[in-house]
């Protein structure tokens, strides 16, 4: 079995937004921002080759939207497939596709320019009771759900579901486990893959950047912000206890740590090469 972090490229976002209620004051300190307040964030994405599957999880915004719809977000950097193609993977050779959820930074590259799949003999993946939410979405939450995005997928007969069947965890393979929450949005899958007496746990929007760690630090793009604050102190005392390695998807300097906890809370540890584990 081999992992490796795929880069989609970099954004930007409004830091207060990212931040919720937390002062600037504080979270610059981690992040700083530019004189418009924006921070730039990676879309960073988890290959797993795992015998004959090749399995990505999550695929960054793509490159079909509008220049206007990029222009509020500042895209750059690297895209997926020539990320992909440095480690010899064509979009041919991916199998699965994980999609934490569904949301345009996160789900974006699945579908290309032509609105067919971009990984032609992948299964795309994402929870039922998330599809259903994002395909009648709240006012709140419309904007990050783009049609172009997800119904290609159902179109073309690429999409499978994966059912919590009300339990917090379902296994997906032998070595990934998946862990939902709600807090965010509904549904969220995070998968928790083993790998070399670790767990990898890639924490989307549940835990966007190392700054994240602390329990107060919680967006303001979260619809249910104390389900969040919920969910991050019973997983984090989880990650503390098993010595998981946290992988950021939208850290744009810190790819994967370890977690600590002090008297003072929850906090970043040891930071981890993946390529080193």
């Amino acid at each position: 079995m081999q992992v490796f972090s795929i880069d989609a490229g970099l954004f930007k976002l409004d830091g207060g937004a990212m931040f919720g209620v937390v002062p600037k004051v504080l979270w610059q300190k981690a992040i700083p921002a530019d004189e418009n307040n924006l921070c730039t964030f990676s879309m960073r994405c988890l290959l797993i080759i795992d015998g004959e599957k090749k399995i990505l999880i999550d695929t960054g915004m793509g490159d079909k939207q509008s220049d206007k719809f990029f222009g509020h977000y500042y895209p750059s950097g690297k895209q997926l497939l020539e990320s992909l193609k440095e480690k010899n993977i064509s979009p041919e050779d991916i199998t699965d596709v994980i999609l934490t959820h569904l949301h345009f930074d996160h789900c974006g590259g699945a579908v290309n320019r032509d609105l067919q799949p971009t990984f032609p003999n992948a299964t795309y993946w994402t929870s039922k009771e998330h599809w259903e939410w994002a395909i009648h979405p709240n006012a709140r939450e419309k904007a990050s759900f783009l049609k172009e995005n997800l119904l290609p997928l159902q179109e073309h007969g690429v999409l499978k579901f994966i059912k919590s069947n009300n339990q917090a965890r379902t296994s997906f393979t032998e070595n990934i486990e998946i862990l939902f929450v709600n807090g965010h949005t509904k549904s969220m899958m995070l998968p928790l893959v083993k790998f070399n007496n670790h767990i990898i746990a890639y924490m989307a929007d549940l835990i966007p950047t190392a700054a994240h760690i602390p329990l107060p630090y919680i967006m303001g793009y979260d619809m249910f912000p104390m389900t969040t604050l919920e969910e991050k102190e019973k997983y984090l005392n989880e990650a503390v206890h098993n010595k998981h390695l946290l992988f950021f998807e939208h850290d744009a300097m810190i790819e994967c740590c370890k977690v600590i906890k002090t008297e003072k809370g929850f906090t970043k540890g040891e930071i981890v090469d993946l390529q080193k584990i």
